[in-house]
């Protein structure tokens, strides 16, 4: 087995190394950015090689946290002031409104980092 990442995993790091602190994009999002794959594929590459990239800010749709790594992600967030918001249940969630970046540049030509100061 070669040690060399296959082409497809290293362009989905890439993209999620290219996501700002404080924002974050959901798999089909990445997906569609490469314009090729699909949210599962990105998930199994996240779960395989994601460790060493801002994996944090690849997430469900849904904007719960990445079952298993809750208080890992949550940290990150606080620390970035990602947008939150609490469920029903007073759980923190992403806000996906917010909080989700398309992957365009801001208007300096660099990403575009802002975010909200309001979070949980």
């Amino acid at each position: 087995m070669s040690e060399e990442l296959p082409a497809y995993a290293e362009r989905v790091l890439e993209v999620a190394e290219r996501i700002p602190p404080g924002r974050v994009m959901t798999y089909g999002d990445v997906a569609e950015w490469l314009g090729e794959g699909g949210p599962r594929q990105v998930g199994r590459v996240m779960a395989l090689y994601g460790g060493a990239v801002p994996w944090w800010r690849v997430v469900r749709a849904d904007g719960l946290p990445l079952p298993g790594h809750e208080l890992r992600a949550l940290e990150h967030y606080r620390t970035e002031a990602t947008p939150l918001r609490l469920t029903a249940g007073g759980e923190p969630r992403l806000d996906m409104r917010r909080a989700r970046w398309d992957g365009s540049p801001g208007p300096d030509g660099g990403q575009d980092g802002t975010r909200d100061e309001a979070h949980i």
